[in-house]
């Protein structure tokens, strides 16, 4: 007759594993969404002034240089 062996799993062990295999691919989906809202957003004069100006290498590109005689609002 063959025996049932009963190994107790402690309840971290299953988020650890899910982790371990699912922490790459959530991390890259996670940086495509971002890169992805931050191109479309890139055209709203919110996120340009306060987000991509401060951003150390390109902020330079999305600085507003148009002079305030040529802006209509």
């Amino acid at each position: 007759m063959s025996r049932v062996l009963y190994h107790p799993v402690p309840p971290q062990g299953n988020v650890k594993r899910f982790m371990r295999n699912w922490s790459t691919s959530l991390g890259l989906w996670g940086a495509g969404a971002g890169i992805t809202a931050l191109y479309l957003l890139s055209v709203t004069p919110l996120v340009k002034r306060e987000l991509l100006v401060k951003v150390p290498v390109l902020g330079g590109y999305f600085e507003d240089k148009t002079p305030a005689c040529d802006k209509p609002f």
